[in-house]
């Protein structure tokens, strides 16, 4: 113990509300902090029976079905470091890269993506010369963005769509980059914004110009670091070992519920209240203007029922226009800015078949579906070839998603309907007509925060209101990044930034727990 806490009026009270991955990761931060002697105790407040939010894994008959999020990139550390401070590390698994292969459908057709295309942009010739998705037309304006040079102005935000159009044309975004993005967030090119949703290539544009120059430079200084940096290199700079190369996804081999269950069983119980819906988080008392110090708690939290807690710092691990709706007697700007935050629904739809099945699958990792086929299924992962241990020997297991910005309505869908469309489309996109073993619908409501056209804006605004609201201190997937990897930093910074205000020898307390990991 770094520190003494017999008068319990000392101890800060900090509340987290919001019992997703970014919840549990502030309140685990807060846990870790409080079991080193800080003298801090932390609540964790979800108006769900469960924990975790859209992270849920279900097993039947062998299947490993998740019904929200199904991994992360490998790029984004944060995720991977959590799942193995969480004594998770042997469990971890990359995505089957060797196999990989993905679709579009094109004119009723499944065409591959040409190889070498890292997201829109392209570092192989040849493949994109050959390729049938694009015409001649944009193949020419694929060469001509070699010669781009960088802006001499700020040209401001702008949409993907107008951006890729720039660079690359009209059929890039159509084919390609637009069914690749509503695959992620389920939103519309011509809403989202460049600068939030694809910060490097807006970055590679500005010190470039050219987003391919700029990707095949990256691509170069990558493989010297490689091999200067290899296992084998000796001290003469010769004889590196070539690394493997690192897997694009990566999740868990019994799911992702395995990092909410982990962070959630480092909480204690007695400090956890589920099926507690928030109304409302304002100034206690006495409390609007109390610093760290003051004898009294800065806020109060209401929920249905009338239970009330008070607590010293809040942080609000809720989608963004929930959390606005509970801060606007504190702040109505704030409040305004976080609900003009949009949301996107998706649902995914899993199905499990026999070996016979199985065999009748194009090899890869599954295919998307641009806006033009009219089609209501956006996308379909082939999840036996993307992953190892998610079907059972021989069988397979295809997970499909609806919904998104431009069709919310299929969610009021009976599931009956929604299996109907499903296996319709593949008949008629794979000829596959197999009966599935089962079939697993989950709906997500307003759960993809998007980032229109200015997002950017919205949220240096939110902060410079959160500068005069301190105690109060926001994490979720609104902000800067939609991933599991995004919700854990920010869940963790959100809770950090908390324990430096309650102050007291808290930093203290955080450093050492740094330095264990």
């Amino acid at each position: 113990m770094l520190f003494a806490m017999t008068d319990k009026s000392k101890v800060r009270r900090i509340a987290v509300i919001g019992g997703g991955v970014s919840g549990l990761a502030a309140a685990y931060t807060l846990a870790r902090a409080r079991q080193a002697g800080a003298p801090v105790e932390e609540l964790l407040i979800d108006a769900s029976p469960w924990l975790g939010g859209v992270v849920r894994t279900e097993t039947v008959d062998g299947f490993v079905i998740e019904a929200g999020p199904d991994s992360f990139l490998a790029e984004k550390p944060q995720a991977a470091a959590m799942a193995r401070e969480l004594g998770l590390g042997k469990d971890l698994m990359g995505s089957n890269d060797h196999a990989r292969r993905t679709y579009i459908l094109h004119r009723g057709r499944l065409l591959p993506l040409p190889d070498g295309l890292m997201l829109l942009v392209p570092t192989r010739l040849w493949p994109m010369v050959t390729t049938r998705l694009l015409p001649l037309s944009t193949k020419l304006a694929t060469a001509r963005e070699l010669f781009f040079s960088p802006p001499e102005v700020d040209q401001g935000d702008e949409s993907v769509a107008s951006f890729v159009q720039r660079h690359f044309g009209e059929a890039m975004l159509e084919n390609i980059a637009d069914p690749l993005l509503s695959g992620v967030y389920g939103g519309d090119s011509a809403a989202l914004s460049v600068r939030s949703v694809l910060p490097r290539f807006w970055e590679m544009e500005r010190q470039h110009g050219s987003l391919t120059r700029a990707t095949l430079k990256a691509m170069r200084q990558r493989r010297v670091a490689s091999q200067s940096n290899g296992p084998g290199a000796n001290s003469s700079g010769t004889g590196s070992t070539p690394q493997p190369k690192p897997a694009l996804f990566m999740t868990l081999k019994g799911g992702l519920q395995q990092i909410t269950q982990g962070l959630a069983a480092r909480v204690e119980k007695n400090r956890v209240y589920v099926r507690r819906r928030v109304l409302a988080v304002e100034f206690a008392p006495g409390g609007a203007g109390g610093a760290a110090d003051s004898c009294s708690r800065r806020f109060q939290i209401s929920c249905e029922g009338g239970r009330a807690f008070d607590a010293d710092a809040v942080v609000l691990a809720l989608p963004a226009n929930l959390a606005g709706g509970l801060v606007s007697s504190i702040d109505h700007r704030l409040s305004e800015l976080l609900e003009g935050i949009p949301y996107s629904s998706s649902m995914t739809v899993s199905l499990g078949f026999d070996e016979r099945a199985r065999a009748k699958l194009p090899a890869g990792f599954g295919f998307l579906v641009p806006r033009k086929e009219h089609r209501r299924m956006l996308a379909c992962t082939f999840v036996h070839a993307k992953f190892d241990h998610r079907a059972p020997e021989g069988k397979a297991m295809l997970r499909c998603f609806l919904g998104g910005a431009r069709d919310p309505g299929v969610l009021a869908l009976h599931d009956d309907e929604v299996e109907a469309i499903v296996r319709r489309e593949l008949k008629e996109i794979l000829n596959f007509t197999a009966k599935p073993l089962f079939c697993r619908v989950h709906r997500w409501s307003a759960s993809m925060a998007q980032y229109p056209v200015g997002h950017g804006a919205r949220v240096s605004a939110i902060d410079e209101r959160l500068q005069d609201l301190p105690g109060l201190y926001l994490a979720g997937n609104a902000y800067s990044g939609i991933g599991i990897s995004d919700c854990i930093r920010t869940g963790k910074a959100a809770a950090e930034k908390a324990l430096e205000f309650v102050g007291q020898g808290v930093q203290e307390a955080v450093s050492t727990v740094s330095s264990k990991r």
